[in-house]
């Protein structure tokens, strides 16, 4: 049992770099797009750069929530352990929507409407 609980918190922490270079790497992408499309649309560009953006970090905070999760199943569940969880979790998900709200100018549980 003690090597599973080893095997799954070292995919935790391989989770948690995957959605740091995720972020890295989406940001990387959109200063590239951004300085690209910059001498064809100047007026586009902020907001294909701003969309990018908010694209990698949304679904680099999914892969973290995932791995907070994993990380979180390893150690002896307390009622601290998942209340920091909770948090957490809440957290980044309220920066999800948010984040999702500001890219797509609607709520995901909306179909075609605008705020």
């Amino acid at each position: 049992m003690e090597d599973l609980r080893f095997y799954i918190d070292y995919i935790a922490k391989i989770m948690e770099a995957i959605g740091v270079m995720t972020i890295f790497c989406g940001a990387t992408y959109a200063f590239f797009v951004f300085f690209k499309s910059l001498s064809k649309h100047k007026e586009d560009a902020y907001v294909k750069f701003r969309q990018t953006l908010g694209k990698s970090i949304l679904l680099g905070l999914e892969i973290l929530i995932a791995a907070d999760i994993m990380a979180t199943v390893v150690t002896d569940p307390t009622l601290r352990s998942v209340a920091i969880l909770a948090i957490i979790v809440a957290i980044r998900t309220f920066m999800s929507l948010s984040l999702q709200v500001e890219l797509e100018g609607k709520f995901p549980w909306q179909k075609n409407k605008s705020l």
